[in-house]
């Protein structure tokens, strides 16, 4: 199993279109030692596939061909912050992250809106959303979808007096997201 590891992560490392030194600095380990890895001329440490997982954004499993577990469900455990409740819908560290979202009535009272690195998309499947994203303040409803780089100002709320669910996909900086869509005619 483990001289398997060198060819994954050379074959990951290609894929991604990141050079050694690119791997290096992002993982603090050496070039020298990275290139032994993928060639098999180093044995895999826990150490050192760790910081190569997250860097690959990958589970530890994928990097040493670890058995299917056999059992694909996604267990979500609530995350509640602000009111809000957040059920995880993805398992794999890093990279995109899906959400189940519900925002209790009138959540937030007064939204603020906010930026940070990355991109995120939404689709409203009850209630009503609010979106407010940089100068604009638009109203979705069921079915309707967002997308925007939030490295713009926004903020997300429910108006309503009855709860809003709302499916998330949240990506790291650098990734995008694309939604292939006609507009709805008028």
């Amino acid at each position: 199993m483990l001289a398997a590891v060198g060819p994954r992560l050379r074959a990951l490392r290609t894929r991604r279109g990141v050079t050694l030194a690119q791997l290096a600095e992002t993982t603090g380990i050496s070039v020298s030692t990275l290139s032994r890895l993928e060639s098999g001329g180093r044995r895999p440490t826990l150490e050192l596939l760790l910081p190569l997982a997250r860097a690959h954004q990958v589970p530890l499993d994928e990097l040493v061909g670890a058995p299917a577990t056999g059992d694909p469900r996604v267990h979500p455990r609530p995350i509640v912050r602000h009111g809000i409740t957040f059920l995880p819908l993805t398992r794999r560290p890093g990279g995109l992250q899906a959400f189940k979202q519900i925002l209790p009535p009138h959540t937030p009272a007064e939204p603020r809106q906010q930026t940070h690195e990355g991109h995120e998309w939404l689709y409203v499947l009850s209630g009503r959303v609010r979106l407010l994203l940089a100068e604009h303040d638009l109203l979705l409803t069921p079915g309707e979808v967002a997308e925007f780089d939030t490295r713009l100002p926004h903020a997300v709320a429910n108006p309503d007096s009855q709860p809003a669910e709302l499916l998330t996909l949240f990506g790291p900086q650098g990734e995008r997201l694309h939604v292939r869509a006609r507009p709805a005619a008028r």
